[in-house]
């Protein structure tokens, strides 16, 4: 009878361990969870897996999926990142503008960016994904072709600024339909095949603008012709992608019902979500209270305040060795070149090893290198040294498809997501128009002040990387502890484990809330 005394719980006790484990349950994604509040997956495919789908269907599909995905965020990408160099072609050509006003119109195109960073990507949310990235891509088109309209300040700022907002909406878009279509060992590789467009793009825009300067024709100056063409290919470009580009896996028509069912099958367990419209504001504030989000977005800011001194000023840092426009187009491709290579090892290197912050190690290292010969050169008659620190200097540019990869891969729950990727978009909005001012008239042609900030800044950037590798190893291994320690309180099988890691898969739930999420350090 004592016995039983002893160990029987007064209703009290009773009911403060019931809500004790409701906390509990619910802090870690294990309460009853609301499917009306779910992605739009949960329409397809529901919240248990009943359908399953052999390796080799999987991948004749993710090929399927590669022909398309990949190659059209290429082609966007190949068009935005000329459209936004080509000021820097134009500034050898004969452009008008120069000195401190160059400057300006530079920036215009961040200030832009800045400005409608937070309302494009909540305007996505809302809408169909690729079809509000195509018909912003065409509108940035029209705007390029009208910067040959004009030579006056004035206008140039703010078609530049225009240009800026029409171009904001493209990385985050094409970050989250990577997500939604690609595992979490697939998609730094997959952002590598488009994010490499900027270092081809600087080797394809180097020899178009060095034909153009052979035209001695006196209708139109060189740098119009430069505007009039690529503002052309934009136009096409984005009406490939209101037509080919597919919004999410749940409506995407170049897959049958089963394809896209088995699409939706083959990221379920990597708890990242799909799509859902609905904004939710607890995840705005848990992406604000998140410290790696602020990490993220000091990693930007680190590695854009030279992306955007180098994009508009390599060329000029070129010329100033001593070679001519024509020479100075040319000699400045092989950049493009080692810049690619560096973005794709960074993209192989990635998925195949499960790491985030090492390969951003890797891209940083050569281009602090390449800034120190330069700083410690300065003056030299040896061009071919100087030339070789130009070509290493660019391999940073493979840190930030890195670390877009890094958002895709570590950020669960819609609204999350969009605020993270605004966050770091308008951080490299605002990194890149802090770059436009650290190359200031009165430095040139040396721009000491400016190269040495870039080395610096990198260096900085190189201690952020492991603090936010450290962070996601230290939360991987809390989970794997909590996950145990439910498991054995629930006395869940690994098939009970497996059926509940399915049943949060689409729920929206953020990677805090989901106890079954893993982060990719």
């Amino acid at each position: 009878m004592s016995s039983e005394t002893s160990a029987a719980k007064n209703p009290e006790e009773v009911e403060k361990s019931s809500q004790l484990h409701e906390t509990y349950d619910e802090k870690l994604g294990l309460d009853s969870i609301d499917t009306s509040d779910g992605d739009e997956a949960l329409q397809l495919v529901g919240t248990q897996a009943t359908a399953h789908f052999s390796e080799e269907y999987n991948r004749k599909l993710r090929r399927k999926l590669d022909f398309v995905i990949p190659t059209i965020s290429a082609a966007v990408y190949f068009s935005q990142y000329l459209d936004k160099t080509s000021l820097n072609y134009a500034s050898i050509m004969g452009f008008p503008i120069v000195g401190q006003n160059y400057n300006l119109v530079s920036m215009a195109f961040y200030l832009g960016y800045l400005f409608w960073e937070f309302p494009t990507v909540y305007i996505s949310q809302k809408l169909r994904l690729a079809k509000y990235l195509g018909c912003n891509i065409v509108a940035w088109g029209i705007i390029l072709m009208l910067q040959a309209s004009t030579n006056n300040f004035g206008a140039f700022f703010v078609l530049r600024f225009l240009l800026g907002m029409c171009e904001s909406c493209v990385t985050p878009c094409l970050i989250l339909i990577i997500s939604m279509f690609y595992k979490k060992d697939e998609q730094a590789q997959r952002i590598s095949w488009f994010y490499i467009m900027n270092g081809l793009t600087q080797v394809f825009g180097g020899f178009v603008a060095y034909g153009i300067t052979f035209y001695s024709g006196k209708a139109i100056p060189p740098y119009k012709i430069i505007y009039l063409l690529l503002g052309a290919l934009a136009i096409v470009v984005g009406i490939v992608v209101l037509i080919w580009l597919p919004d999410s896996p749940v409506n995407a028509h170049m897959l049958t019902k089963e394809e896209r069912i088995a699409a939706l099958e083959r990221v379920r367990n990597d708890q990242g979500g799909t799509e859902n419209k609905k904004f939710k504001k607890d995840q705005v504030i848990e992406a604000l209270t998140d410290v790696r989000t602020w990490l993220v977005v000091l990693s930007t800011i680190l590695t854009s305040i030279p992306n955007g001194a180098l994009s508009n000023f390599s060329n000029i840092i070129i010329k100033s060795f001593g070679y001519t426009s024509k020479q100075t187009l040319i000699l400045g491709t092989p950049a493009g070149i080692i810049g690619s290579a560096m973005v794709i090892f960074c993209g192989w290197y990635s998925d195949k090893k499960g790491e985030r912050m090492i390969p951003i190690v890797f891209a940083l290292v050569p281009t602090i290198i390449g800034a120190a010969i330069l700083i410690g050169l300065n003056g030299s008659t040896n061009k071919g040294v100087l030339l070789f620190a130009t070509y290493i200097i660019g391999t940073f540019g493979s840190a930030l498809s890195t670390i877009y990869a890094y958002n895709a891969s570590n950020t669960a729950g819609h609204t999350k997501k969009v605020t993270i990727n605004a966050m770091t978009m308008a951080t490299f909005s605002i990194g890149n128009i802090i770059g436009t001012e650290i190359f200031q008239p009165k430095d040139a042609p040396a721009y000491i002040p400016g190269k040495t900030a870039i080395m610096v800044l990198l260096i900085v950037q190189l201690a952020i990387s492991f603090l936010l590798r450290h962070i996601n190893v230290r939360l991987n291994k809390k989970r794997k502890d909590q996950l145990a320690e439910e498991k054995a309180r629930r006395g869940w099988t690994d098939e009970d484990v497996q059926r509940e890691r399915e049943r949060h898969a689409f729920a929206d739930l953020t990677d805090r809330q989901n106890i079954f999420f893993v982060y990719t350090c």
